[in-house]
């Protein structure tokens, strides 16, 4: 048997946090991770790096990056996001049913959770390429984003991973953790699926959701979604929530909801490491169409980090579960790289009948009526501006566009195939604001704690871009720090 003071499942960002938290307080720490280590990381690495967190203007900024240039700062529009904005706009998201403590915690620590993951390695940047439009010269940052990690989700975990390994944190790759014992001595035992043995005062749950594991999806998120593909890590099945389950933890949150997204058609069935970038989310520029030629969301409706995480129950939902975003060249060239990569199913044509003829499977008539309407109208006499709600919309169509509505009058055209991805899945354990968690009593088990996405206490309904390691770094860090006091106790005792 491995001893230790404390024992983390799961390597992605919220569990390197805990681990590192952990460490820093003195402990001996093991992180058992399923995964092997050339596919290590979870879902942080199959993320862009993007971290929603809350500041005052570029001071607070150039202490997370204070590689920022005085020329950078002088040619972008950072403005501020409050603490007041990020708890509200979750809040809401959530039709308010997060976790109010719970949520008041990521928000105001997510500015020193961040400046202490600067200590940790971790080199934060400005999110330039996908969060910014270049407006009257200057950079207007939108949608409550503006900082990411460099290198994106495997710059985050390399940086704390290569950090843990420096600080003597015993990392145990290859390792699936099966089952939760309480020990005579109080300790927790974790058995894993090869035989070994592990205990420690204090254990750290951090596996994630169950987004891959397509029986929980289809028992909990409905019929249907065992046929989505699966854009974040094959690994994350639910072990670490169902281990807790069976010792009398709380099953807490929106067990039937997720977050997913437009991704594109040719993406592999399973998350690929080596194949990012393959979600398509900026169809807030353009018009999104089905199979009979129908526009089914309101493009412009919000900013699409408000918006983009519901887009892959939408798209689920229509005839063969496929969709097309279709642009022209007034906002073609303000589409990001994930509508670059070279497996991107893209289809180009110098009309919009030519293009029609060239979609496969849709019904061409009904698509060019669609448009034609669409077209028509689009408020022109209302300035188009994508780094603000510009009220640029359509007047007259059942299903209006809000914002950001261009006609699409300006060839070449191009239209990209999506379908349904899965990142990961809302339901899960319930925490309180120091990230122990709570048993059907809401009473905190003693010695056991849960960070990252498995936590069920903050997301229902939609997700706000950013979030998700905002606050897996956040209760990491605090679930470490509590864990490396339980153990100190328990020794003490």
């Amino acid at each position: 048997m491995h001893s230790f003071d404390v024992i983390v499942l799961g390597g992605g960002n919220a569990g390197l946090c805990a681990a590192l938290a952990a460490r820093e307080s003195g402990a001996r720490v093991a992180l058992l991770e399923r995964a092997p280590e050339q596919l290590k990381g979870g879902n942080s690495a199959h993320t862009g790096g993007a971290f929603r967190v809350a500041y005052h203007g570029n001071d607070d900024l150039r202490v997370l990056m204070p590689d920022l240039l005085d020329s950078e700062l002088e040619n972008s529009d950072f403005g501020s996001y409050s603490q007041d904005d990020f708890f509200g706009e979750l809040a809401a998201m959530s039709q308010y049913r997060a976790d109010p403590e719970v949520l008041d915690t990521v928000v105001t620590q997510s500015l020193d959770t961040l400046r202490w993951m600067t200590t940790k390695g971790v080199r934060f940047m400005p999110i330039y390429g996908r969060q910014a439009f270049k407006v009257d010269g200057k950079y207007k940052f939108w949608g409550g984003l503006t900082v990411e990690v460099s290198g994106g989700g495997l710059g985050l975990v390399d940086a704390l991973s290569r950090r843990a390994q420096q600080d003597g944190v015993e990392l145990f790759y290859g390792v699936r953790a099966k089952r939760l014992n309480r020990c005579g001595d109080g300790r927790w035992q974790v058995l894993a699926a090869n035989g070994e043995v592990f205990a420690a005062p204090a254990v750290i749950v951090a596996t994630g959701g169950f987004h891959a594991n397509l029986r929980w999806r289809a028992q909990y998120l409905g019929p249907g979604w065992d046929l989505a593909k699966v854009r974040g890590s094959r690994f994350n099945t639910g072990d670490g929530i169902q281990m807790a389950l069976d010792i009398g933890a709380a099953a807490h949150g929106n067990w039937s909801g997720c977050h997913a997204v437009f991704y594109d058609l040719n993406a592999p069935a399973m998350g690929d490491i080596d194949l990012l970038n393959m979600q398509k989310n900026y169809f807030h520029l353009g018009v999104v169409v089905n199979a009979e030629g129908r526009r089914f969301v309101d493009e412009g409706e919000d900013f699409r980090n408000y918006t983009y995480s519901g887009m892959g129950e939408k798209v689920l939902r229509q005839p063969g579960g496929v969709a097309w975003q279709i642009f022209d060249q007034h906002s073609e060239q303000l589409l990001p790289d994930e509508y670059r990569v070279r497996q991107a199913t893209r289809i180009q044509a110098d009309s919009l009948e030519e293009l029609a003829g060239k979609l496969e499977g849709i019904n061409a008539r009904a698509l060019l009526q669609t448009l034609d309407q669409y077209n028509a109208a689009v408020r022109t006499d209302i300035p188009f501006n994508p780094a603000i709600r510009d009220g640029r919309c359509t007047e007259g169509l059942s299903l209006p566009k809000s914002n950001w509505a261009n006609p699409l009058s300006k060839p070449p055209f191009v239209a990209y195939a999506v379908t349904c991805g899965i990142t990961f899945t809302f339901g899960g354990l319930q925490v309180d604001s120091q990230a122990q968690v709570l048993d059907e009593q809401g009473e905190a088990i003693d010695g056991l704690y849960a960070a990252g996405e498995l936590v069920g206490n903050l997301y229902y309904v939609k997700y706000a871009g950013g979030a998700g390691l905002t606050s897996g770094s956040v209760l990491g860090r605090l679930a470490g720090a509590g864990a490396a006091a339980r153990s100190d106790e328990w020794q003490r005792a």
